[in-house]
């Protein structure tokens, strides 16, 4: 019984992460409305069948603004986490695997940008790069997501180094690059997984929380960040909009984590 309700952590959250996907994928190809079309219907109209989530003050079906805006955090998110996924296990996967020089050398430049609070590095970046545009927040937040993965990696990698199969295969004069991504890294999968899941939340609410300040994503492009921030001047006239975009995000985020915390208990033992 204890182990049937541990398991639903990954059951339900490949089921909520699966409807989240689906509806993020939807919206990418159809919504019912026109998310940028004004006077779709009334100005401040509730949720109702025809408008699920209810209107905007500008007629906007807000259901179909959801829509979008989810896709393009989830394309950010992504995006940010492929970003600092890739580089972050480079740089882990070599200081792990050489130490000496190269992880010195390494881990100190990781430590450097690690000493930086990760909201204020990526403003210094959005502020040198510019503003609003999409491509600008994802470089920003994949380097704040680098020093994270390569901290991981590292500890996996290096704790690798020294079993059998590694000492094999270099033995045998398979080439680094072979151990590393043919004997290493596959044995690293159930760390990186749930670091995956992790960094894509963190991810979401890191570009939530830029554009909500208007730092992040503007308009013509949306995002359920700056959408919320659009809810906040409405909320007393239509506080559907914040519930619907806040929602989202929760849901989105919620699904995700209960993902990670599920594939963690599976890699404990737990069937």
């Amino acid at each position: 019984m204890k182990k049937t309700q541990k398991n639903g952590y990954l059951r339900v959250g490949l089921l909520l992460t699966g409807l989240m996907a689906a509806l993020i994928l939807l919206g990418m190809v159809w919504t019912p409305y026109d998310p940028q079309a004004m006077s779709v219907g009334p100005k401040f109209a509730p949720p109702s069948l025809r408008f699920l989530m209810g209107t905007d003050n500008f007629g906007r079906d807000i259901f179909s603004r959801v829509l979008q805006g989810a896709g393009a955090t989830f394309v950010i998110a992504l995006s940010t986490v492929a970003i600092g996924a890739v580089c972050g296990t480079v740089v882990g996967a070599l200081t792990g695997y050489f130490g000496g020089a190269v992880d010195e050398t390494l881990m100190r430049l990781n430590d450097a940008l690690t000493a930086f609070p990760s909201i204020l590095l990526a403003l210094v970046v959005i502020s040198l790069l510019g503003p609003g545009n999409k491509y600008n927040v994802i470089l920003a937040l994949g380097l704040v997501f680098i020093p994270s993965f390569a901290r991981v990696t590292r500890t996996a990698f290096a704790s690798l180094r020294e079993v059998n199969y590694v000492k094999s295969a270099r033995l045998m004069g398979a080439s680094t690059a072979r151990i590393l991504l043919v004997h290493m890294l596959p044995n690293t999968l159930h760390v990186l997984l749930p670091a995956l899941t992790i960094g894509f939340n963190n991810a979401v609410l890191a570009e939530a929380s830029m554009s909500f300040l208007d730092i992040g994503v503007t308009p013509p492009d949306a995002s359920l960040g700056y959408m919320l921030s659009e809810a906040q001047s409405l909320f007393t006239a239509a506080p559907w909009y914040a519930v619907g975009t806040g929602g989202a995000i929760v849901l989105l985020v919620f699904s995700v984590g209960l993902l990670g915390e599920g594939l963690q208990r599976r890699d404990k033992g737990v069937v």
